[in-house]
């Protein structure tokens, strides 16, 4: 992370003061994920941790962090979670040099953190994983946007809070550390109370790099996000950035958050256009399984018993909708969100059970259970979550494999993708006549 403000850079004292609140931020310790180890390019051990997809997947990104924070910051840890949450899993690793993770005798260097972004996808390519997506946060997105054009697979840019240019970083070090640095070689630096080996070559590549003509050059979608009080790295650095980049470009305002990302609610958000925002650059969802019929009609009718008891209608199907005793209702039937979830649960076994029948798995039964919540600080904050039961001798490459194409159910996509809702008023009496049902 870099110390600048709207157009000048902050002092070290008052770096150290920013960067204890980014201590204070701290890291999370209920890491979710798996450990992801990989070399970098000088043969050091990066630590990462992978967010698999949950879901649908949809593809894979790296996330990198900001300058003197790790994997494990919260503004990399809410946004990567969040991102698993839309299905796309995310890498996010310690740069060399950080102090954080595995022990290294690495200095702090930009250009090896831009090659660390492209050991990670080359790691993850070779795992099957190849990210579609770079996503930084303050130094990071500008390591992100140079690592990219030696990346073709990856498909876009996002970057939040990122700096247009390098060398103000110099000034939070004391002129003694400076001159130490460029006669030895590298030196050892103290920021906010934590040991950093900063090496020449770091201050080289800060002075050598042109942030814009990089931005630039890079031809490929770029979203830049920045908060209009961020007093960090200010907002004027967003527009240089948004200015230098060729389209297609877009600019989110991230509002009133800080530039840690410090609240939950700020980071989903940021998550949250992240995803919307690359949906168009990864794969396309497709559903090659044969086609669940579509509802042709379902009518919904007051039974006029009770505060909420419904008759649904279907053909010649029948059956009641009501809530609970403790909201008002009778108990007499399936709530709306549960009437969601059968349709979930219902077009996923459907679906399974096609797959495993096409494929000669010797599948004997399954059923799935679906259950809904809302969770607080996510967006959006319903949650729908699957638990799959299979009966039958089936081989455990045959059970991944079923379980991989019940996230492509029919319903399950539209869930994923959003609907399109129509509503329109018809005068007079509706179609059905409502019919008072006793409890």
């Amino acid at each position: 992370m870099l110390g600048l403000v709207a157009n000048m850079s902050i002092g070290s004292a008052e770096f150290a003061r920013w960067h204890a609140r980014t201590a204070a931020c701290g890291r999370l310790e209920d890491m979710a994920g798996t450990a992801f180890t990989f070399l970098n390019a000088a043969g050091s051990r990066i630590s990462g941790r992978l967010e698999p997809p949950e879901g649908t997947p949809r593809g894979w990104a790296i996330f990198a962090h900001c300058f003197t924070c790790g994997k494990d910051n919260r503004a990399a840890v809410h946004i990567s979670r969040a991102l698993s949450r839309a299905g796309i899993g995310v890498l996010r690793f310690d740069f060399a040099g950080a102090g954080i993770g595995e022990p290294t005798a690495d200095a702090l260097n930009f250009a090896s953190d831009v090659q660390d972004i492209r050991s990670g996808a080359k790691a993850m390519k070779a795992a099957g994983k190849t990210p579609s997506l770079l996503i930084g946060h303050s130094l990071g997105g500008l390591a992100a946007i140079v690592a990219a054009s030696e990346l073709p697979d990856v498909a876009a840019v996002a970057t939040i809070g990122a700096p247009a240019d390098l060398h103000h970083i110099l000034s939070i070090f004391k002129q003694d550390d400076l001159d130490a640095i460029r006669e030895d070689g590298e030196a050892s630096v103290e920021i906010a109370g934590r040991s950093f080996v900063i090496s020449r070559s770091f201050i080289e590549s800060l002075q050598a790099i042109d942030v814009e003509t990089a931005i630039n050059s890079l031809r490929r979608p770029v979203l830049v996000m920045h908060s209009p009080v961020d007093q960090v790295v200010g907002i004027n650095h967003a527009s240089r950035i948004f200015v230098s980049s060729r389209h297609p470009k877009s600019f989110i305002s991230l509002d009133t958050a800080d530039h840690l990302l410090s609240d939950a609610g700020d980071a989903n958000y940021a998550a949250a256009m992240v995803a919307a925002w690359a949906n168009r650059f990864l794969p396309p969802l497709v559903d090659d399984l044969p086609q669940v019929e579509a509802a042709k009609g379902v009518s919904a009718t007051e039974t006029l018993a009770g505060k909420f008891q419904l008759t649904v209608r279907s053909g010649e199907h029948t059956l009641f909708a009501d809530e609970p005793p403790s909201v008002g209702g009778l108990g007499s039937g399936l709530s709306p969100y549960e009437l969601v979830s059968a349709g979930l649960a219902a077009c996923t076994v459907m679906t399974m059970r096609l797959y495993a029948n096409r494929k000669g798995f010797p599948l004997e039964r399954a059923s799935t259970t679906v259950e809904h919540m809302k969770v607080a600080d996510m967006m959006p904050p319903d949650r729908f979550k699957r638990t799959v039961v299979l009966e039958g001798p089936l081989s455990d490459e045959q059970r991944a494999r079923i379980l991989e194409i019940a996230d492509r159910c029919p319903v399950d996509l539209t869930l994923l993708r959003g609907s399109d809702v129509q509503t329109e008023l018809i005068d007079g009496l509706a179609f059905i006549t409502p019919t008072k049902v006793e409890p």
